[in-house]
């Protein structure tokens, strides 16, 4: 685990705490962003309804209930969680308890502040029977799946797939690319040639070229934090380049907003861009 403890030991910490003189506000859970398991929500939240009537019981006064941090940058995945959450919330946790419900949700408001744009540097051609297995060479029979190496990875700019995050396909950019381009399955990796240097296990795109561009959004949360002992040290981060749109660009100079040294090194995008 990442943190925290079992159900079953929170009886005996709960007893250790008080034994200790020590007092205990609340209940934190965390449900990471890669866990498309709504009903972890449930569990969750009945888990920390028993730890509080365990408080309870030993006399503890719990006001606090963090439901953590494990909000991307998606919208959708927000909405989600809060209709899985909202009902739940109310079952357990009624405003008449007088519990202050919180959460972390740095993650979902700076995921967005960052575009990340990488490189293919390589491709290889593989098959895939029928059990899913590579095989060496294909068969006219066969369909085509590509694996794309990037000059960014896992000890790079996507270290958070090292702890559990999951990394949503890429938007392609290339040149004369059409919408009725047809689409393969494909796998993402990184430079390292490391078998965990796996960005995405499976994914549909056009074919691609080495020299091609894949953009990621939502990367502010991770990628450009502390890269920490998964980095490599030789590692060059990418260059940042800050964009507005041509309307908020307007709306700062109309609110007359002072244009430091750093906005003047914006670039202007389109609108909606």
């Amino acid at each position: 685990m990442e943190f925290g403890c079992s159900l079953k030991s929170c009886r005996r910490l709960l007893e250790t705490a008080k034994d200790l003189g020590v007092q205990v506000v609340g209940v934190t859970f965390h449900i990471p962003s890669s866990c498309k398991d709504l009903q972890a929500y449930t569990h969750a939240l009945s888990d920390a309804r028993c730890v509080f009537d365990m408080g309870a019981e030993l006399g503890f006064n719990m006001s606090i209930l963090d439901i953590g941090g494990g909000f991307s940058g998606s919208e959708f995945q927000l909405k989600q969680v809060h209709t899985a959450v909202t009902l739940l919330l109310d079952a357990y946790f009624p405003t008449l308890s007088g519990v202050q419900v919180i959460a972390q949700p740095g993650s979902y408001y700076v995921s967005s502040a960052f575009t990340l744009a990488v490189n293919v540097i390589g491709k290889k051609v593989v098959a895939r029977d029928w059990n899913g297995l590579a095989q060496d060479e294909l068969t006219p029979d066969d369909e085509p799946e590509f694996l794309y190496y990037l000059n960014d990875g896992v000890y790079g700019s996507f270290s958070s797939k090292l702890l559990g995050s999951t990394i949503p396909a890429p938007a392609v950019h290339k040149r004369g690319s059409t919408a009725e381009e047809p689409v393969f399955s494909s796998s993402l990796w990184g430079p390292s040639c490391d078998s965990l240097d796996q960005l995405v296990d499976h994914c549909l795109l056009p074919e691609l070229s080495p020299g091609d561009w894949l953009v990621f959004n939502n990367m502010g949360a991770a990628g450009l934090g502390d890269l920490s002992s998964f980095s490599d040290p030789s590692a060059i981060r990418p260059p940042v380049y800050y964009t507005v749109s041509t309307a908020d660009w307007y709306n700062i100079q109309e609110a007359g907003i002072a244009v430091d040294n750093i906005m003047k090194n914006f670039s202007m995008v389109l609108y909606g861009a």
